[in-house]
């Protein structure tokens, strides 16, 4: 596997490194020694599956507050997302900052992403399918998220048509729960 940096910290695209013959491909796609090597969470409590019938659905911006904070490996496995990562660290020189970048079945890249970022996505076509591996499993009480559209993030959706739950839709802009 190759591991390329983004511009937040301790969030890297996971390059999958295949060997090919006639028959197709054989590559990893997780190994917890390369992990550790980059002081990465290796740690898989849970593993999910988000299938999304239809172009433009936007999941997100979910994260879990401590002690429940989750890293995660994001893969899109059949067809195309727009992926998006924030910086929601209280310490982080990049904090509200935004990363996102296109996962497909195509180029089959990996997004890991840290315990302390907020994540979400954009269906770029229908039928899309999203693995994650996480590093904490799923605690009701702990959830949050962040608005997407808010201005203050300033995250640019590549679909302008969106199907988004309501629950999305009601999570509070940041000018109202940040001084």
């Amino acid at each position: 596997m190759r591991f390329v940096k983004t511009p937040l910290e301790g969030a890297f695209i996971v390059e999958m490194e295949p060997i090919e013959d006639e028959r197709g491909f054989f590559a990893r796609s997780f190994c917890v020694d390369e992990f550790k090597q980059l002081g990465l969470d290796s740690n898989i409590a849970q593993c999910n599956v988000s299938f999304n019938r239809k172009a433009g659905t936007l999941r997100g911006m979910h994260f879990q507050i401590e002690p429940h904070e989750e890293a995660r490996l994001v893969r899109c496995t059949m067809g195309s997302i727009f992926d998006v990562i924030v910086d929601i660290r209280e310490t982080s020189p990049t904090r509200y900052q935004w990363f996102g970048n296109e996962l497909t079945s195509e180029n089959r890249l990996g997004l890991f992403v840290p315990a302390g970022f907020a994540h979400g996505f954009q269906t770029l076509e229908g039928n899309c399918e999203v693995t994650y591996q996480m590093s904490a499993s799923y605690h009701p009480a702990s959830t949050r998220g962040l608005r997407w559209d808010d201005p203050k993030l300033g995250i640019r959706w590549p679909l302008v048509d969106r199907i988004i739950s309501e629950r999305d839709r009601g999570f509070a802009l940041l000018s109202e729960v940040v001084e």
